[in-house]
This record gives structure tokens, sequence and C-alpha cells, in this order.
């Protein structure tokens, strides 16, 4: 086997805890630092910083390959190439802050003063165009005292993955995004990521400012498609015989088009989407251009939580009960980020609704937000024990294998994914997002919940 180079990563967060285990699983010999010192630990006793499927298992093979430490310096110095994987948190404004980036930046350019040989650095965090040259590049130079391009390599190679399957996306790609200083850098990062990817994706090299505006574009045009297959599900709910699913599969028949992301369910969230089309709006604007597609993509999302929240208050009586099951803002994570389902629970508890929660992994994170509010279930079963509407939010493996039969008819479920729409056939109490209704079983489901109508909400 060709000898690894040894690679240091710079933030032992989600993202970059994955990042260095999965270089050291492939072989390469990693250092990872980070500020907190029990992350650090946590990694040289072997052990997962971070919860995140498959990461602990990638450590354990590893570990003889790969330590942590506080010291960037010490990181630098003991390998040839250095990931930059650090926060960089929206400002009020829209955009990006780099601080945390120019805080890395300048303490690896201190330890390249004293470093012989190139080293080769690349920021993986998201940026908005012109951060990377005109931001970290001269940081890096100043206090260095060295020359990019000469002494030392920049890229910009972001990566396009999700939360809760970040190993999987990692070393299997759709493409490779790398934004080069030069030729140079390009080559050493393709040979890096060569040797760790499971596939053989796509590479899209260009100029650094070009792969920095291809980051956002890509995660806003999602939102697009996202929020238009939320437009259509809206439209076929109030259709008699109205069906989302039948609609998007034929749009996907169309090349031009394409299945991904048009499922039409509940608003996009996640530490990603939200604040990349934000940004992609704020640079718009910044640069005297409209904004206003992406504006308007962020206004229909926020309305699409809006009316969710609107027609489950619609099916729960006064001082009613309702189960929320999913709260992260995707399976597999502890996320609730901008989550549809953490924010309608947030919405059903301002209005005097009883709520009962659950998640398989977000419990914990959604008592900071929620607190003593709702009652937190341990399981499925006792989450919708007794509620008067049960709502599905997360197209969890746990809640695709709900029994519809033990629910009592006079529960309603409503389905923010389809998930049970074979099982519940022509069930009355069954309301399928997307999914129109000429309002009769609705009637009849809403008629056995209530025995006084002037209970329901108008």
């Amino acid at each position: 086997m060709t000898k690894r180079p040894a690679v240091s990563v710079i933030g032992l967060g989600k993202l970059g805890a994955c990042i260095a285990a999965c270089f050291a699983d492939k072989g390469y010999p990693v250092i990872g630092a980070d500020v907190s010192k029990r992350t650090v630990d946590a990694v040289n006793k072997g052990q997962s910083p971070v919860v995140e499927p498959g990461l602990a298992e990638a450590i354990g093979r590893s570990h003889e390959r790969l330590r942590a430490t506080q010291d960037v310096g010490d990181a630098v110095h003991n390998s040839e190439a250095t990931f930059i994987v650090v926060p960089t948190p929206s400002t009020d404004e829209g955009g990006f802050s780099i601080g945390y980036v120019l805080e890395a930046a300048r303490t690896i350019g201190r330890a390249l003063r004293d470093k012989s040989g190139y080293h080769l650095v690349v920021l993986t965090s998201t940026v908005l165009p012109g951060s990377t040259e005109y931001g970290m590049i001269r940081v890096l130079e100043q206090e260095s005292r060295k020359r990019c391009g000469q002494d030392f390599g920049v890229c910009y190679s972001p990566e396009f993955i999700a939360l809760g399957q970040v190993i999987k996306d990692f070393l299997n790609p759709e493409f490779l995004l790398i934004g080069e200083y030069d030729e140079r850098s390009g080559d050493l990062l393709a040979e890096i990521y060569n040797g760790v990817v499971d596939n053989e994706p796509a590479v899209a090299r260009m100029s650094i400012v070009n792969a920095e505006l291809t980051k956002i574009s890509v995660n806003a045009y999602v939102t697009m498609r996202i929020s238009f297959a939320n437009m259509v599900a809206a439209m076929s709910e109030q259709l008699p015989g109205g069906d989302v699913d039948v609609v998007t599969s034929a749009l996907g028949l169309d090349t031009r088009i394409g299945r991904r992301y048009l499922k039409g369910a509940v608003a996009y969230g996640g530490p990603c989407f939200p604040r990349d089309n934000q940004a992609l709006a704020y640079l718009a604007r910044q640069l005297g251009q409209q904004a206003s597609l992406a504006e308007a993509v962020h206004a229909f999302n926020g309305s699409t939580n809006e009316r969710l929240a609107a027609r489950v208050l619609e099916m729960v009586p006064d001082g009613g009960s309702v189960a929320v099951l999913g709260l992260s803002y995707k399976p597999d994570s502890n996320v609730i980020e901008e989550s549809a389902g953490y924010l309608l629970a947030k919405s059903l508890v301002g209005s005097g609704a009883s709520v009962t929660v659950h998640d398989p992994m977000a419990m914990e994170a959604a008592k900071g937000g929620l607190g003593d509010s709702v009652v937190y279930a341990s399981n499925v079963e006792e989450a919708i024990h007794e509620k008067n509407v049960i709502v599905i939010m997360n197209p969890d493996r746990a809640y695709a294998g709900l029994d519809l039969a033990a629910i009592p008819a006079s529960t309603v479920i409503v389905d923010a994914w389809r998930l049970l729409r074979k099982q519940a056939g022509d069930r009355p109490n069954y309301v399928g997002v997307g999914l129109g209704d000429d309002n009769q079983r609705l009637a009849k489901a809403l008629a056995g919940m209530w025995t006084d109508p002037a209970h329901a909400r108008a």
C-alpha cells in the first residue's frame, strides 16, 4: 500500500470528528485538534466525542492511527495536510462569520513559520465567496511569513453531507468540490480524497471563489425543490382525490427535473439548508442583485410550518392532547435546529394543548428549549397512549412500524411523511399530508372525538 500522508483536522465536532475517523480508518495517520479537553480526552481513549452513526466503530477500528490534542501547532507540525472544520455562525444579516476560521488560520500560520516542506491547508467550513482568498489566506501568509502557492497550498473543499449519515456521505460523495489556489494544491487534495472514498465520484475542480459560490448555491437550490414539493402538497390537500406522491412521481420522470427532494412533507430545517439559502440571498443583496427567489423560498418554508400547526390545531379539542413524534430535523440525528417537529411542539404548547413528545435521539436536545412545558415519553407506545391527535413529523423507522389497528378510531393520526398510508387504507382517522379528501372521512373522525361540536376550533 502507498504510504498515506499524515492529516490533521482542526475542529472535532460532528463533521470534524467523522472526517478524522474516516481518514484514520482508511490508513491515514491523523491528528485531531480541538479546544475542548473533553473532546480530546474522548478521542485519545478511543471513544466517540459526538453522537453520529458509525463514528464510535470507526474510531475503535483506527485508534492506533488517531490521536487528538489541544495544540494546533502540534497537529500541523506532524502532518502534511490540515483540514479546517470549525463553525461559521450565521450573522444577523444572513452572512457567515469567519472568526473561528481566522483564529484557526492564525494558529496554523504560526506553526507553518518554522515548519519545513510544503503543507496543504483545506477549508471545509461554509463561507461566503471571497472569505478564503481575502480572509484566510491573508492571515496564513501574515502569520507564517510565507507565500501561498510557493511554501504552502490552499483549497476550499466543503462537504455535502447530512447529519445522521456523515460517514456514509463522506466515504461515498456524489461529487467532490475542490476550489484550488493552484494546480499543485488541487492535485494533492484530489490524491488524498481518492485514498479515502469508497466510490468513484466526479471531481469538480475550479477556482476558490467559484467553489465558495457553488457550495451555498447547491443547498439553496435544494431548498427551492423542497418548497416546490411542499407547495404541490398543500394544493393536493385542497383537491378531492389529490395525491402529492402521484404528482411528484410523475414530475420526477422528466429528466429535466428528477426525483430527488420532491417528497412534499414538512418544512426543511437543520443546520445547513436554512442558513445557506439565507446566505445566498444576503450575497445577492450585497452584490446589488435581486434576492427575491431565495427570500420567497425562506418565507414559504416558514409558512409551511405555520400551516401545519394550524391544521393540527383544528383537530384538537379544547384542552385536548397531542403526541408529536419526531423532534430532530431528520432521522438518526439529535439536531433540532429549525426542525419542523420541534417547532410544531412549541406552537402546540402555546395553544394550550397538552403535548407529549418522542424522538429516538433528540429528547435531551429538545429539553433545552421545551423545558417542562411538554411530557417526554420514553417510548412510542407511551407517547401515543390516549391522545386526541398523533402527528408523525419525522420519517424515522421507529414510527413506520406503528400499528394503526391498535389506535382508537377517535384518535386522529396526522402523517406528514405518509409512512402509514398503505396500512391506513380508508380509515377515517388517518390524515396524510399532501393527500386530498372530500372532508367526509375526517369529519367522521372528528365527530367521534367531540361529543359537543362547539368544542371544535374554527
